[in-house]
């Protein structure tokens, strides 16, 4: 497998959440820049766990099911990439959030 180009270099990550911890996000949103389309979260894992997760939102379930196309990352890596997730972040395992047509995530 070749390394994965990242959207968004170290140097570009700014400090927009402290403490959240660890969440899964396709390459869709890392490698190819698509904000999130979709997200959820679920019961963490583990104790690193913050239980969500990020997706475009037009990944079909075979690309889903391939595990070199997503990665954990820490949740302000990805609020990085999109920052709409700012707006969602402290919501409880459980919810979920689509993007709307103004460019908010809204619940679903």
């Amino acid at each position: 497998m070749k390394p994965k180009q990242f959207r968004l270099t170290a140097e570009q990550i700014s400090p927009l959440l402290e403490g959240y911890g660890a969440c899964i996000a396709t390459d869709r949103i890392t490698v190819d820049g698509q904000p999130v389309g979709y997200c959820y979260r679920e019961e963490p894992d583990n104790d690193v766990d913050s239980g969500w997760r990020f997706l475009a939102g037009d990944e079909t379930e075979e690309y889903l099911d391939e595990p070199g196309n997503s990665g954990v990352y820490n949740v302000n890596t990805i609020a990085n990439y999109d920052r709409a997730v700012l707006a969602v972040v402290d919501a409880p395992a459980g919810t979920a959030f689509e993007r709307s047509e103004d460019g908010s995530l809204l619940p679903v």
